[in-house]
């Protein structure tokens, strides 16, 4: 209609009419295009195969029940597997921030792929939402988030627990990688405050079958507790190998092991286990004024009505938290710059460092330029698994 009133009232031959016409139809579809608000493209790299995989797949899943939306814009998601991978998280990175072009990256699950991200998308000037508890360099701060509950609030928990029960001496077995790392260096700088020694200390790789030799250790040193520092199912060899050997002490797990496949895995020698995790895990059994439970119950119904259930687990939280956080930084950003732009990328860490009181699936999610860690203490809660559940102590 339109190519035909632009080219009504010439002489045109019916050929060239046709192709005046295909023109015009172009330009106004162009044009009509033009109109439309720009969209938000979101790269996800996630470790759905692979050791860290209890930890990437319920991540995907959460990412797989988004809206198609962002701050009221469309929103695309690039979801690639990283396979626990540090190489591959990188590769897959440096793909989303220099081909695809995304305005965000969401990811990745553990610690070592997290790390890698934060280079890239601090190399590349792309925002990042980890999902996974790490402190990014001084260098990397201004483009880099990480949602899950920081190792520092986590390990206040269960060493103010410790104190309560009167432990005095502390083993620790951890993953020899930064995830481990990270727990050790936290753990030996507050345990002394709480006259806790922390000894012996010994390691394992995620891949390792057998932890024989270093629960042998803690039995041999007496340890009143023994806390791992581990995630994903990789974390019940230990506690495994310390109950079948007869350990009787208490035994303390991070939030990285938060996961029902946990469970599944240890068996009957989960039973017992201390450790904190953010509210989503025990959203029923929270407090009615709990400033995250409405949040939290309305996900877990919605997860678990799709995978079933007890499926409910931190990681698919921590996924849904991130899209909370893009979905109000972006509709700050998008009235200063536009999509797939530079201007945009900044005005978004701008925007992400401004959020305050955000209501999410483990709490309130509170962030500011000096802080890029979303949780703090009301983000947590310390469980024991009792009965093959997770309870509030």
């Amino acid at each position: 209609m339109a190519a035909n009133r632009f080219t009504r009232g010439f002489a045109f031959s019916g050929a060239t009419r046709r192709a005046l016409s295909l023109c015009v139809a172009a330009l106004c579809t162009a044009t009509q295009a033009g109109a439309q608000p720009a969209g938000v493209t979101v790269g996800v790299t996630l470790s759905t195969t692979g050791p860290g995989a209890s930890l990437g797949i319920p991540e995907k899943q959460a990412i797989g029940m988004l809206p198609p939306t962002l701050g009221g814009l469309p929103a695309r998601y690039i979801v690639l597997d990283d396979a626990t991978d540090p190489t591959t998280a990188t590769k897959n990175a440096r793909r989303l921030a220099t081909e695809d072009k995304v305005d965000a990256i969401i990811g990745s699950s553990t610690t070592p792929a997290c790390l890698v991200v934060a280079a890239v998308a601090a190399d590349t000037r792309t925002p990042q939402l980890g999902l996974c508890p790490f402190v990014p360099s001084a260098a990397q701060m201004r483009y880099v988030f990480s949602l899950p509950q920081s190792v520092a609030v986590m390990a206040d928990a269960v060493l103010d627990d410790m104190k309560a029960h009167k432990v005095k001496t502390l083993g620790f077995i951890g993953f020899s990688d930064s995830y481990g790392e990270a727990w050790l260096k936290d753990i030996q700088a507050r345990a002394g405050a709480r006259q806790i020694q922390v000894a012996p200390v010994e390691r394992y790789a995620r891949n390792d079958q057998s932890v024989t030799a270093q629960a042998l250790k803690m039995m041999s040193a007496n340890v009143d507790a023994v806390i791992i520092a581990a995630s994903g199912t990789p974390g019940a060899l230990p506690m495994s190998t310390l109950r079948e050997r007869g350990y009787k002490g208490r035994i303390y797990q991070t939030h990285g092991v938060a996961n029902n496949d946990f469970l599944r895995v240890a068996g009957k020698n989960a039973e017992g286990a201390i450790l904190p995790v953010g509210n989503i895990l025990v959203a029923e059994q929270l407090r009615a004024n709990h400033p995250g439970k409405a949040v939290a119950t309305d996900f877990v119904k919605r997860y678990e009505s799709q995978y079933g259930a007890g499926s409910r687990n931190l990681f698919a939280g921590y996924a849904y938290d991130a899209y909370l956080v893009l979905d109000r930084a972006v509709a700050v950003a998008a009235k200063q710059a536009q999509p797939g732009t530079q201007a945009f990328r900044d005005a978004l860490v701008s925007a992400i460092e401004q959020t305050r009181g955000l209501a999410a699936t483990h709490g309130m999610i509170n962030v500011n330029a000096q802080d890029h860690s979303a949780y703090g203490e009301d983000g947590r809660v310390l469980v024991t698994v009792k009965g093959g559940k997770w309870t509030i102590d």
